[in-house]
């Protein structure tokens, strides 16, 4: 039988072989998460809440051992690990908190007796989650998506499948709706046949532009829902008037974060010339001061990338824009050893035709973009297929807010601060970075059944 390797990207051991789903069994997992829909959506809200919350405590209690199997299976340094699953444990508890609140019905006073909105759920969700955030991806979806009635099945990236079946062990432990929450094991080239299946009602998927578009085709042709949050390149814009430390200390913890493999890290640095040697000179400063290693060392800042294909991938983007005449000022290099490091990486005098303008570049490398004003740098924001996340620094708060709000093209735009998701607050993007919203009340939403009900 075929198997899914985790494999290690600190040595490239291998941490676990998973056994693949056969097709009869994942035939059965499907056909047992319809019938547990019925029983699911049929008990009290408080129920589904009680079961969700002891997840988060449980989530809480095993955060260390959690946070080690993403740090071997991903090589996620292990502090950003244990931030990682108590910011799930904080988001089902928000959700806790609203569930009563967002699924009330909503009354809309007519010339009939009654008449309202009620929000139902639509059935069976299927979650394709990636890898970067092995543990957030999931629990951002399994908050508003099982609170609401539905239950969900998870297809992980094969490379964390680890860390999926340690969250379907915990939900097992904390609910005994056991098959409301399930894992099929099974290769992405299988998806069209589950996405298909007569029980799958909508889909959530986040990862690239290109299989976004191919999940969104299968489910488009079944006529099923789909929230995507894909790709993203993200601009951060610099302007004259901006604090350049603060500008600094942002843009390098939003680049780095997670050894910089995150869908709305600051990818494009846009500076205006004024004020470019400055921020360039204080950017490196910071970037050496990151050092990577072993993703158990605390001391660490960078972990090694998940895998050393993707590390090879996102090193000859780094080549092939230097060879187009970007300059390499820091980083830059592939280390030694059989691992998949990358080092803090910084290119400067990008321009348009080079991959580090034009391409995601999912990794610790920022791209500083020079532009001669602020009309020139919001053209450029704006020069890309990607418009998930966006931010500005300005001292002059009502002009970089105006920025943010009327004419930078994205679905998230920070004000002196890098973009991170919130529960409270929805997150999605535009043009290829994928369409619906997740998180807050409006994810939630995306996968009810947003009902109307009249009587005469």
């Amino acid at each position: 039988m075929e198997q899914l390797l985790s494999i290690n990207p600190l040595d490239q051991s291998i941490v676990k072989k998973h056994k693949l789903h056969s097709n009869n069994q994942i035939q059965k997992i499907l056909n047992e998460a319809q019938k547990q829909q019925l029983e699911w959506q049929s008990i009290s809200l408080k129920k589904r809440m009680e079961a969700l919350n002891k997840f988060a405590q449980i989530l809480l209690k095993e955060k260390k051992v959690l946070a080690h199997t993403a740090a071997l299976e991903m090589g996620k340094p292990i502090l950003q690990g244990i931030a990682e699953v108590e910011k799930c444990a904080r988001s089902i508890q928000f959700y806790i908190s609203q569930a009563d609140t967002y699924l009330a019905p909503l009354n809309i006073p007519t010339e009939a007796k009654q008449s309202f909105v009620s929000f139902q759920p639509l059935g069976t969700v299927l979650a394709i989650m990636p890898w970067n955030f092995p543990y957030w991806q999931v629990c951002r979806a399994i908050a508003p998506i099982m609170l609401s009635g539905n239950v969900m099945i998870l297809k992980h990236a094969s490379n964390v499948t680890s860390c999926a079946l340690a969250l379907k062990e915990i939900w097992n432990q904390a609910s005994q709706y056991t098959n409301a929450f399930q894992v099929i094991k099974t290769k992405g080239s299988e998806m069209e046949k589950v996405i298909a299946h007569p029980s799958i009602a909508a889909v959530t998927f986040t990862g690239s532009s290109s299989a976004g578009a191919s999940v969104a085709a299968t489910a488009a042709k079944h006529l099923k829902k789909q929230v995507l949050e894909l790709g993203g390149s993200d601009p951060y814009l610099i302007l004259e008037d901006a604090d350049i430390d603060l500008a600094v200390e942002k843009c390098t913890h939003s680049r780095l974060n997670n050894t910089g493999q995150s869908c709305i890290a600051a990818k494009r640095l846009i500076v205006v010339e004024a004020v470019k040697e400055k921020f360039i000179q204080k950017l490196k400063a910071k970037f050496e001061t990151k050092k990577f290693g072993s993703p158990l060392d605390p001391q660490f800042d960078l972990g090694p990338m998940a895998r050393q294909d993707l590390r090879d991938e996102l090193h000859q983007q780094v080549l092939n824009s230097a060879k187009k005449g970007a300059k390499i000022i820091f980083g830059g290099y592939i280390p030694e050893g059989n691992n998949a490091f990358y080092p803090p990486t910084i290119l400067t005098q990008v321009k348009k035709g080079m991959p580090a303008y034009d391409e995601e570049m999912f990794g610790p490398v920022a791209c500083v973009i020079a532009v001669k004003d602020e009309a020139t740098a919001i053209k450029v924001a704006n020069d890309t297929c990607y418009g998930l996340g966006a931010a500005v620094f300005s001292k002059n708060i009502k002009k970089a807010e105006n920025i943010a709000t009327q004419v930078l093209q994205a679905g998230f735009v920070a004000v002196n601060d890098f973009v991170s998701s919130d529960p409270r607050l929805p997150f999605g993007g535009v043009k290829q970075s994928g369409y619906g919203r997740e998180l807050a009340h409006f994810g939630l939403l995306e996968f009810c059944n947003i009902k109307t009900i009249l009587v005469r």
